[in-house]
């Protein structure tokens, strides 16, 4: 892999300081790439890929962590992501794909087609927080990636206002999960709703939770799930889910997983 010069950026250097110091150097174009509902038990994973050109950083004035951005600022900042990135793409990865594979090889394979669905190669890509190996080109994995670099920060806003539309969509067709609302993550009105009446398939049957509303209701799941996939706990807050034998699961053993896969 090859790797940047050594450059000191300032922690308060700004979010369009690390994609600067990399383009300096000759390695742009930058791609940040992020997902949404990693940590939801319904509805589809969504990852995006996002290249900004450093000089336009006056038009994306208040991007940040999708997260921290209330619903109407993501609306606004996904139009401008869409009129003003150099390149992007959205990868929408089932609830059943996310069952057959788990949660975390699903992200990883996500992050891999959203850089390759890129009509340009870059030069660089972010990853917010953990290593994805087998991307095509150098990349680095950066705590806090969406808070830190506004490439990722973009990709963050893609991938969650796509995400966010989708499960409203899904709410007219299932209203009484509530999913316009909590977007298929595990509030307290989802879980009461999921344990009255049972998952629908585009639940994450692979999940605990699921599981055991399905279990209560006599259903089967309606598509593969692999056995001992990682997703078998319900992922929270970054919380790593558990194996079905109590033990944690980590990214150490869905890096394996990868690798088995790909064997």
């Amino acid at each position: 892999m090859r790797k940047p010069p050594r450059a000191q950026v300032r922690q308060n250097a700004g979010i369009w300081a690390f994609q600067a110091a990399l383009d300096r150097r000759g390695l742009g174009p930058v791609a940040g790439v992020d997902e949404a509902g990693r940590g939801a038990c319904a509805g589809p994973l969504v990852v995006a890929a996002c290249v900004l050109r450093t000089g336009d950083a006056a038009r994306f004035e208040g991007l940040t962590d999708s997260k921290l951005m209330t619903a109407a600022a993501r609306d606004r900042m996904y139009d401008v992501v869409l009129k003003r990135a150099q390149d992007y793409a959205v990868i929408v990865i089932p609830s059943s794909e996310v069952d057959e594979i788990g949660v975390h090889v699903a992200n990883i394979e996500g992050m891999r087609r959203a850089v390759a669905q890129l009509s340009s190669h870059p030069g660089y890509v972010l990853t917010d927080g953990f290593r994805v190996p087998g991307l095509p080109a150098p990349n680095v994995p950066v705590v806090k990636g969406d808070r830190v670099a506004a490439c990722v920060a973009a990709a963050s806003v893609l991938a969650k206002v796509t995400r966010d539309r989708i499960m409203k969509g899904l709410h007219e067709e299932y209203p009484q999960f509530g999913f316009d609302v909590h977007k298929g993550y595990c509030t307290a009105e989802h879980t009461a709703a999921l344990l009255e009446h049972g998952p629908v398939a585009q639940h994450r049957w692979s999940y605990a939770n699921v599981a055991t509303a399905a279990a209560g209701h006599g259903l089967e799941p309606p598509h593969r799930v692999a056995r001992g996939v990682l997703a078998a706990g319900v992922v929270q807050n970054g919380t790593p889910p558990r194996t079905s034998g109590g033990r944690v699961a980590t990214r150490r053993g869905a890096d394996s997983m990868i690798n088995r896969a790909e064997a």
